[in-house]
């Protein structure tokens, strides 16, 4: 498990899109997979692991949506946990991409392209079709490329 710790604290902070919930959200997953080491059937610790993560957060939103009656604050995003573009206005637009994208796009993103997952061990972990996987990823893509070409900033030339 210490070895998952890394990823498992990247997946959770794409998650919740706070540093602070995404610390708590790992402790819980952490807990949860000690509590239920029983359980686990001797297959994929880091699926197991990713399971238990996703269906913590799962729960915690439908139980927050059910209780929320004003909505939450916008939270730091997941671009602490890619690598930062050379160009700080690059990071904070590919930043606000990522955080504009629904959280299941977003969650299939960031398991297949920054956790390098397969889409058999998304979908598994996800419990969805390997085709959802697919579509989710190519509109989570689309719609980063599309934020990013409506948002494009271009340079002004002097005049000589």
């Amino acid at each position: 498990m210490l070895d998952l710790m890394p990823s498992l604290r990247r997946y959770a902070r794409s998650l919740t899109r706070s540093d602070a919930d995404g610390e708590d959200l790992l402790q819980d997953s952490l807990e949860r997979a000690l509590v239920k080491r029983g359980q686990w059937s001797g297959g994929s610790l880091k699926g197991w692991a990713f399971s238990i993560m996703t269906n913590l957060y799962r729960n915690e939103t439908l139980r927050a949506a059910r209780r929320r009656s004003l909505p939450l604050e916008e939270a730091e995003t997941i671009a602490s946990a890619l690598p930062p573009p050379g160009d700080p206005l690059e990071q904070r637009r590919l930043a606000a991409a990522i955080d504009s994208l629904a959280p299941d796009f977003r969650a299939v993103l960031m398991l297949v392209v920054v956790e390098s997952m397969s889409y058999r061990e998304v979908a598994n972990l996800l419990q969805i079709p390997e085709g959802t996987v697919m579509s989710r990823l190519a509109r989570a893509r689309a719609q980063i490329a599309r934020f990013l070409d409506t948002d494009n900033v271009i340079p002004m030339r002097r005049s000589e």
